[in-house]
């Protein structure tokens, strides 16, 4: 079975139902933490009444600096969102790991960005070295993926779009909300990858709900393709792409089609005058609540709530 940690300003602790047991470990960073995976299995083992988790600060599970890596339109509903039609092409970009931020911190807009979107993902945490060139198949995954966690794939679309700017639209201090828990996994759990459910709501509306078996490139072969260009090193985070139901999606046909006729100032301008009428971009207020479980508890990386808030 699967083991929730938690990390706070006071260290690492093991999550059992409503209490958090103390690790005893040296570990600092995420990597070293793996490192040790005794001392997880002792606290986990130890039989400590504990401390209730609801008393616990979460911090991010995943330390930085560290490599933060996404996919792109990684699953089918996405892609229909996005107007793709047929194969979607296996595409990573980076994350500045500057923003990565806690579960319960405030993700905060930019001054200059109005369509803020969300995007629920599944974070791969690397346990182990991945040298360019490594090829992963599904029976090698439990080698190098230690654990997974709940990120948001914070994005401004008209730094996105209008810039074709991916790391920064979406590099911005606290754009990659991580946690709370670093579920680490035993190599049986592996089986039940495809049955988790990545859930997003806002102020209690269900935006995103889909499994992963709506994935197009799966973690084996994302590891793979990855690895044919970047080195990836224990404590590192892949985001594995978001489902249907951000706040941006494509166009109708002939929208688009006039679109195309319009010098590319002039496109964009329309285009965000329309997508002014969306209700579903982030505003100051709003409250962002993202989980990722199996139906039958065996995977739970607990329950994430972001506050949005505008920058001082």
């Amino acid at each position: 079975m699967s083991t929730n940690v938690l990390r706070t300003a006071d260290g690492w602790w093991v999550v059992l139902g409503d209490r958090a047991v103390p690790v005893d470990t040296k570990a600092v960073t995420t990597a070293e933490l793996l490192a040790d995976r005794p001392a997880v299995h002792e606290a986990a083992a130890s039989g400590e009444p504990g401390t209730p988790v609801a008393d616990l600060v979460a911090l991010s599970p995943v330390t930085t600096p560290c490599r933060v890596v996404a996919q792109m339109v990684n699953y089918l509903s996405h892609a229909r969102d996005s107007g793709f039609k047929g194969d979607v092409p296996p595409t990573f970009f980076r994350k500045a790991s500057g923003s990565v931020s806690g579960p319960g911190d405030a993700v905060v807009r930019p001054a200059h960005v109005k369509f803020l979107d969300y995007e629920i993902e599944l974070g791969l945490v690397l346990g182990a070295p991945l040298p360019v060139g490594t090829v992963v198949e599904e029976r090698d995954l439990p080698s190098y993926v230690a654990g997974l966690v709940i990120t948001n794939d914070v994005s401004a679309r008209e730094v996105q779009l209008t810039k074709t700017q991916f790391y920064e639209s979406k590099s911005y201090p606290t754009f990659t909300p991580t946690g709370p828990y670093l579920t680490l996994l035993e190599p049986e759990d592996f089986a039940h990858l495809l049955d988790l459910r990545l859930k997003l709501s806002v102020n209690g509306e269900l935006r995103q709900d889909r499994t992963l078996a709506d994935m197009i490139v799966r973690p084996a072969q994302a590891l793979t393709l990855l690895a044919r260009f970047q080195t990836l090193d224990a404590g590192d985070l892949l985001l594995t792409g978001t489902p249907g139901g951000t706040a941006l999606k494509a166009p109708p046909k002939a929208v688009e089609k006039i679109g195309a006729l319009l010098p590319p100032a002039l496109k964009w301008k329309a285009f965000f005058k329309s997508q002014a009428k969306n209700p579903h971009y982030l505003s100051p207020g709003d409250v962002i609540t993202a989980t990722i479980a199996t139906p039958d508890g065996r995977i739970d990386l607990g329950e994430q709530r972001t506050p949005v808030a505008d920058a001082n």
